[in-house]
């Protein structure tokens, strides 16, 4: 099964082809220019560039928040008609499940946050269990202050990874609650990350 998945809930844009769990090619983006005029060119360059088509693909995958308004409709309908040109359907993936793909490796509770300004952030919490994320929350939009609450209660090493990941370090520390932000080329979200929850979407 090949997965085409689309990153573009944040600043930077990602595009993916996986082969179940394996990447095949990804291509990622963070130059200040909009998705609108990236997202497309990249997914052309990036299937050229891997000997793909359209036809080849199974699913499209696509980031479905939480995150930038604009940002996730340029993606999903990106997706949505890409789909729809080759007859294969699509799977709408959680944004911060698709980060705690990334740390699913690590040990400890993953909590993958995205700032959502005024003290709150984005969240959803982990347990990273045989290489694999297993949810013990939902996505949420919650205060700093209820987040650092539920990590201290859990007493378990904090692997944090998304772009509110430094705020919640901090806010973890000044606790003493153990704490580890993630390593910077696994910190913020990918297409990768994307694909890879599609992969479990798919099995169902």
């Amino acid at each position: 099964m090949k997965i085409l998945a689309l990153e573009s809930s944040a600043t930077a844009a990602s595009v993916a082809v996986c082969e179940e769990e394996r990447l095949i090619a990804q291509s990622h983006q963070c130059t200040g220019l909009t998705h609108s005029a990236t997202l497309m060119p990249m997914t052309q360059d990036l299937l050229k560039n891997a000997g793909l088509t359209l036809a080849d693909i199974d699913v499209f995958a696509v980031a479905a928040g939480p995150g930038s308004f604009t940002g996730l409709r340029i993606g999903v309908s990106a997706v949505k008609g890409l789909a729809w040109a080759a007859e294969k359907p699509c799977a709408a993936c959680s944004t911060l499940e698709s980060m705690a793909w990334q740390v699913a490796h690590m040990e400890g509770e993953i909590c993958a946050v995205m700032d959502a300004r005024r003290a709150q952030v984005y969240n959803a919490r982990f347990a990273a269990e045989e290489g694999k994320p297993v949810r013990l929350s939902e996505d949420r939009a919650i205060s700093l202050e209820e987040l650092t609450a539920e990590a201290k209660k859990s007493g378990k090493l904090q692997i944090i990874v998304g772009d509110g990941a430094a705020l919640c370090y901090n806010a973890f520390q000044e606790q003493g609650i153990p704490a580890r932000l993630a390593p910077p080329h696994l910190r913020f979200q990918t297409a990768w990350g994307v694909a890879r929850c599609a992969v479990e979407l798919c099995r169902g």
